[in-house]
């Protein structure tokens, strides 16, 4: 498979995919209804702002603090995320993607209606995990994007899943490889346990390995010191965490960690 395709989505090759974090939404356990969705699509203009000043190649829409996740999320989620993506629309200048955490049917629906370029979702595999047995069904999801008519959305599998283990032990490779043959990913993103923790190099470089012909993003805890070394192996990045103040999770944007880290990037691509 030819890799171009990420020049002409991105408009550059290894390209850094910001995280644009929502807080919490109607029906999650943290919303601020005396705030409502007028401080969410607030918060969120912020941030992407942020984001796309401080030089990012893509964003993506993402329902983070929605704690604890949801693998079958309710209409409401998908709903409140087509609000604030339609009311940023005419600001956002960059290609943007969509993770409705952690549904690939509301991710693809989503797409759908914000004409969004890719989606990152847990897409192939049973896993233990954090919220109980997760389970994916690749065929269908395959068959809802072609019923939708997205054919150009590209679709970012992450196969080491945050807080989650393969239910059966299998090496990371073979993971790789079946995964490439059977489930036709754009992409394959290499995680830590958990947002703003490293991937582990050895396993980013034995999926790069397993399958050159696929591209291979790091896809958790990319930091200004690290991406250098991250970006000898990985096709491209999604980075959240180390754009925040203090480097933290719950913490928002801060433009100069933004600039200085694009600023890094740009001085080795």
């Amino acid at each position: 498979m030819s890799l171009d395709w990420i020049k002409e989505t991105f408009g550059t090759h290894k390209p850094i995919i910001a995280m644009c974090h929502l807080q919490a939404l109607p029906g999650d356990p943290t919303y601020d209804k005396d705030g409502g969705m007028e401080k969410v699509v607030d918060l969120a203009r912020q941030e992407f702002l942020d984001l796309q000043e401080g030089g990012v190649d893509a964003v993506m829409f993402s329902n983070e603090f929605s704690m604890p996740y949801l693998t079958k999320v309710n209409p409401e989620t998908t709903a409140a995320m087509a609000r604030v993506i339609g009311q940023l629309m005419p600001e956002i200048k960059i290609p943007f993607g969509v993770n409705v955490l952690w549904d690939p049917f509301a991710s693809i629906d989503l797409a759908a209606v914000t004409q969004a370029k890719f989606i990152r979702e847990i897409m192939s595999g049973v896993y233990a995990s954090d919220f109980g047995l997760w389970n994916t069904n690749t065929g269908e999801i395959a068959r809802h994007k072609a019923r939708l008519g997205q054919d150009n959305l590209k679709m970012l599998f992450n196969i080491v899943p945050e807080a989650a283990k393969y239910l059966v032990d299998r090496n990371i490779e073979d993971i790789a490889k079946s995964t490439v043959f059977n489930c036709r990913p754009d992409v394959l993103c290499v995680s830590g346990m958990t947002a703003g923790v490293s991937a582990d190099m050895g396993v980013l470089h034995r999926v790069k390995n397993a399958v050159p012909n696929t591209a291979v993003f790091a896809n958790t805890g990319c930091r200004v010191n690290t991406i250098e070394e991250i970006f000898k192996i990985a096709d491209g990045a999604v980075v959240g965490t180390t754009f925040k103040k203090d480097g933290k999770f719950e913490n928002r944007v801060e433009r100069p960690r933004v600039v200085e880290f694009m600023d890094k990037v740009n001085s080795i691509r």
